[in-house]
């Protein structure tokens, strides 16, 4: 019985022994073992595998810890404790030397009061100097340099008239007769041109093959959905309206980066404003994964603001790269109108269908000083205002209408807040822009009004009504900007408001074609309206180094914002 146990554990031990010298277990990545595999299997009858493994010590390649080690993140880390002990040490050395040269440094006081006038008075000069540097190195900001832009050009396929548009609307089939009066009208006011975007997925309502216009329409008409009545439907699903904003985005990044001659990469700030459509991940999130760029890029998305959201995206670039040395912006400003389309018939929403068009524009701002070197804009002032009032509030409101229909309700009091905002708005940024006998002429009236309404007021408590009338009237005086400014971006909301724009500022028509043919060409770009007029300025009118350009864009909310560039290279 004794010898058929030993038997036994012999067997066991030699099979255990020689399973684990054929297929020992695999071992850590980037650790060797101690032992070798012979040892494993000798040791095998004694000791369990798991047991040699605790009881083995590991030795770890050097190299592989010190590639771990974030050693940039260390020292960013630890820099506070490092700098500490290093003013420490120059402590210490101090009082060592002072111990040391105690003759040295008596007799050096001996000299300083026998100059201490002389020095006291130097002092006295210098230390304002020295004040009024240092104020001057920590208030002053970084330039901001506009290196270059680019705007996006919608393909043919997008184009349409405003026949077209009508077309999209009775086939809609959702709009009453008054509905298409009244939107006709509208585009027949608003002057837009014979060839505005708009975006594909809408555009599929315009079936062209039964309509006589061959293989052209037919390439245009690809890809149209029916529904299971054999009816054209539009495309306004989410899909649909992010293919529309990666053509339209994708397009002017593309252009812009190769007109400035940078990667990617180079980027440290990324803005995109797009007020309609705000998916999930964001639109800079589909930007930074399609172009690749860094992982600590900055990014920012911004929706809600309307069409005055550009110079909202230009001013949040501006004061991160003022905190931010030797860093590059992106500012992406862009429409979506695949989902926004409103389908009732109430005629304070029927404004949006047929105002807006496809566009979108890329500006690359940065601070530094090589990028200034070849920048083409230099910018000089940016002033936002913001209604806080109920009218400035509901001007643009994103609502539904009384059937349940959503859409964006423009106000009849939209033109009067405009109107007001921009006035608070030039005020501001007027002192910044304006030649002194322009502010003096302002400031003369402004009293003089003052002072007239003081006077009758006096007169009406005391019942000097013939007085009271003789006291005249003062207009107010509008001060002239063309004196300052050389050129206009005036947002391009449509003709009416151009039309009044240009009379409460007194402009000449000069002064408007940029706004004016921005609106035929390309229609309402909502914020990137001001940039495609920025390029009509730089390649269809004599603009020169130095002269100034002036940007005003309007946006719900209700805001006014401005700012003014000046011109570095032509």
């Amino acid at each position: 019985m004794g010898e058929l146990n030993r038997r036994h554990i012999h067997a066991s031990s030699s099979s255990l022994a020689s399973s684990t010298s054929s297929s020992p277990p695999p071992t850590p990545t980037g650790l060797r073992h101690a032992v070798s595999s012979s040892s494993l299997a000798g040791s095998a009858g004694g000791l369990s595998y798991e047991d040699h493994l605790s009881a083995s010590s590991y030795r770890a390649r050097p190299s592989r810890f010190l590639k771990l080690v974030n050693w940039w993140h260390m020292i960013s880390v630890y820099f506070p404790a490092i700098l500490y002990a290093l003013i420490a040490i120059l402590v210490a050395q101090v009082f060592i030397d002072v111990s040391d040269h105690g003759r040295e440094i008596k007799e050096f006081v001996h000299m300083v009061e026998s100059v201490k006038t002389v020095g006291l008075s130097l002092l006295m000069k210098v230390t304002p100097l020295f004040i009024l540097g240092l104020w001057w190195a920590t208030h002053r900001h970084r330039p901001i340099y506009l290196v270059d832009f680019a705007t996006y050009k919608p393909p043919p396929s997008w184009k349409v008239s405003q026949a077209d548009v009508l077309e999209i609307m009775r086939r809609k089939g959702c709009f009453t007769e008054k509905s298409l009066e009244f939107m006709e009208r509208i585009l027949q006011n608003s002057g837009t041109g014979p060839s505005t975007a708009w975006p594909p997925g809408i555009l599929k309502l315009l079936r062209r093959e039964g309509n006589g216009e061959g293989e052209a329409g037919k390439e245009r008409n690809g890809g149209v959905e029916e529904d299971p009545n054999g009816e054209v439907v539009a495309d306004q699903t989410e899909e649909g309206a992010r293919e529309e904003a990666q053509a339209v985005i994708y397009g002017a990044v593309e252009d812009v980066l190769a007109k400035a001659g940078i990667r990617p990469r180079d980027l440290d700030i990324l803005i995109i404003n797009c007020s309609l459509f705000s998916p999930t991940p964001s639109l800079c999130a589909m930007v930074t994964h399609h172009f690749q760029m860094r992982q600590d890029i900055l990014s920012f998305n911004l929706s809600g603001m309307g069409c005055s959201a550009g110079l909202v995206s230009i001013d949040l670039a501006k004061r991160l790269l003022e905190s931010r040395p030797r860093s590059r912006a992106l500012v992406i400003s862009t429409e979506n109108l695949t989902q926004a389309f409103y389908h009732g018939n109430n005629r304070a929403f029927l404004l949006q269908n047929t105002l807006f068009r496809c566009g979108g524009a890329a500006v690359l701002l940065s601070n530094r000083v090589q990028d200034g070197l070849r920048a083409k804009f230099k910018l000089l002032h940016v002033v936002r205002t913001q209604g806080t009032d109920k009218h400035s509030y509901d001007a643009v409101y994103s609502t539904q209408d009384e059937e349940g229909e959503k859409g964006v309700r423009l106000s009849k009091e939209i033109v009067k807040v405009a109107g007001r905002l921009m006035e608070k708005n030039l005020t501001a940024i007027g002192p910044k822009v304006l030649s002194l006998g322009e502010m003096g002429k302002a400031m003369v009236t402004l009293v003089a009004r003052k002072a007239a309404h003081a006077l009758r007021r006096a007169c009406k408590a005391r019942g000097w009504s013939r007085l009271q009338r003789a006291v005249p009237e003062v207009k107010v005086y509008t001060p002239n900007f063309s004196r300052c400014v050389d050129f206009y971006c005036l947002h391009a909301g449509g003709r009416g408001v151009l039309d009044g724009i240009e009379k409460n500022l007194q402009l000449l028509p000069e002064h408007l074609e940029p706004s004016r043919m921005t609106l035929y060409d390309y229609g309402n770009t909502s914020s990137s309206s001001i940039w495609y007029e920025m390029e009509y300025i730089c390649e269809k009118m004599d603009l020169r180094r130095g002269q100034r350009i002036l940007q005003v864009a309007f946006g719900s909310g209700f805001k006014c914002n401005s700012a003014v560039w000046v011109s570095l290279h032509v």
